[in-house]
């Protein structure tokens, strides 16, 4: 029987919850959220679904505690994305001292998750990023 340290687990919940949180956050609002995906991107509103997607199914995993590298490094890696895509070019282009500020501390917030979910991906020992029966 595996013991996780209960603060740990307390920690993992609370980015799940986040992370479902705007997942259904995505559903609810996707045209609003359209607005980030850069023009040269194919697909405009199916990214907003799929980001929304992949956010409530990293929540889960983290949850269940199922696939927890997987969903830990693709959720850091659509984060690092955001930072690099959205949130920089939004920082530095910024017409407005607020639209900056805004800017920055998203690229801080998702750079911080991003560095929590390499983090729990690295940490997950017994779970493999191949499909195995020796899990």
């Amino acid at each position: 029987m595996k013991h996780y340290h209960i603060v740990s687990r307390i920690a993992i919940y609370m980015l799940a919850i986040v992370m479902i949180i705007f997942g259904v956050f995505y559903f609810l609002n996707p045209h609003d959220l359209l607005l980030f995906v850069p023009e040269f991107v194919p697909g405009g509103i199916l990214w907003v679904y799929a980001t929304g997607t992949a956010f409530i199914l990293v929540g889960l995993a983290f949850i269940f505690n199922k696939m927890v590298k997987l969903a830990g490094y693709l959720l850091a890696g659509i984060l690092l994305v955001f930072v690099l895509f959205i949130h920089l070019p939004n920082y530095l282009y910024a017409g407005d001292k607020e639209l900056q500020l805004a800017a920055l501390i998203n690229m801080l917030k998702d750079t911080a998750i991003a560095g929590f979910a390499l983090h729990l991906a690295a940490g997950a020992y017994h779970q493999h990023l191949h499909l195995e029966n020796s899990d």
